[in-house]
């Protein structure tokens, strides 16, 4: 078993397109974080102008603990498609190369093989978000300093900064618990289709209308939200809430964690009844 994931990564990992993720957050990420500090703090002044007529900062707000956490809200909405481009090649693209023959007629059971690559797609998301979280953090922290954090909300609410790492630690936990969610979405559309086009267009449809069904404040909506994961994909934010909703995390994480394991049991069901001839 050890082996045969061994070489899943292996394979995994070797190809061009799994760092096409690792690319755009390695561009996209510096860029607006140089983009923010050349700005010298003139975004930070417009988004507490309404505030600064009641409350007087000390301080610089505008550090890197600030950056990194607005970082994480604006491009979490782009993370899933990355996520999904790689989740949703580890069963199709063996259709599409033509090689679904040659890794089931091996003397290795469907179920070790499915394993194999479904945690690897799991280590993949464990990768590339913690890549995202150490490039967006160290390299924010690094221009422009530490402090407080001002989290903006309804509210106003300032982190001291002994709690950040452990506060960023726990929010980046959540992330990686919520791609891994998006993951196995992708690899349950991987497993019956022969194009790795499909599980992203599949994927991303499925975040896109059942987010709507979520933020649409429609009666007939109200009971069906609640069971959808995407209620829960901002649960990363709770992070940085005081005091932490631990409860609130605890039924986010039941719903996101049934989303994986009914879209894993899935893949795993057509993966075995999977015809090899076809």
């Amino acid at each position: 078993m050890l082996r045969i994931t061994y070489y899943e990564i292996l394979k995994t990992f070797l190809k061009k397109r799994t760092y096409l993720g690792f690319a755009i957050v390695l561009v996209v990420v510096p860029l607006v974080i140089v983009a923010m500090k050349l700005e010298g703090g003139k975004f930070m002044g417009l988004a507490t102008r309404s505030l600064q007529m009641d409350f007087v900062f000390t301080g610089n707000p505008f550090n890197g603990w600030f950056v990194a956490q607005w970082i994480m809200n604006s491009l979490w909405v782009h993370i899933p498609l990355l996520i999904s481009f790689v989740a949703g090649d580890q069963l199709a693209g063996e259709a599409t190369a033509g090689t679904y023959r040659l890794i089931l007629i091996r003397p290795v059971s469907r179920t070790r093989i499915f394993v194999a690559k479904y945690f690897t797609t799991l280590l993949y998301v464990f990768v590339f978000v913690l890549f995202f979280g150490l490039l967006s953090v160290g390299l924010a922290l690094a221009l422009l300093g530490g402090g407080d954090l001002v989290v903006l909300g309804q509210g106003i609410l300032i982190i001291p900064a002994s709690e950040l790492p452990f506060r960023f630690c726990l929010a980046y936990g959540f992330s990686v618990y919520t791609m891994m969610t998006i993951a196995s979405i992708a690899f349950f559309f991987s497993s019956f289709v022969e194009n790795a086009i499909g599980p992203i267009v599949g994927t991303m449809g499925v975040v896109i209308v059942f987010t709507l069904i979520t933020i649409i404040p429609v009666e007939l909506f109200a009971v069906v939200r609640t069971y959808l994961f995407t209620s829960y994909m901002n649960i990363w934010l709770k992070a940085f809430a005081d005091p932490i909703p631990w409860n609130e995390i605890r039924v986010g994480l039941m719903y996101l964690g049934g989303t994986s394991l009914l879209a894993m049991i899935g893949a795993w069901v057509i993966f075995n009844r999977k015809d090899i001839l076809s």
